[in-house]
């Protein structure tokens, strides 16, 4: 799910055009599991250095191909969570997220 700040980026024809193109131009594989000789279909055109409040505005970093790369959801997951945990527990068994999806 997009950032607040991010919402009208990824709905921008900007955006859609650039991630149609990108996904065409990698063959629309993961790109991650493609390295380990898997094929899967990838889902996500991942922006390589996040997109942040401060750099929603720089098309060099929004819709510069060599920031991009398509993965599937697992790597997507994986490349947010290097850890594979995406929660942890509280001191009293409440879910706690770890750190940004």
């Amino acid at each position: 799910m997009a950032k607040d700040y991010a919402t009208a980026f990824y709905k921008s024809a900007a955006w859609l055009k650039c991630r149609e193109g990108y996904i065409k131009s990698v063959g629309g594989l993961c790109e991650d599991c493609l390295a380990r000789g898997i094929y899967k279909p990838g889902l996500i055109v991942h922006h390589i250095d996040p997109i942040t409040p401060d750099n929603i505005r720089d098309p060099s970093v929004t819709l510069a191909w060599d920031n991009l790369r398509l993965v599937c959801q697992d790597c997507h997951a994986s490349a947010h969570h290097p850890s594979g945990l995406r929660y942890a527990y509280g001191p009293a068994g409440e879910i706690l997220p770890i750190g940004p999806p």
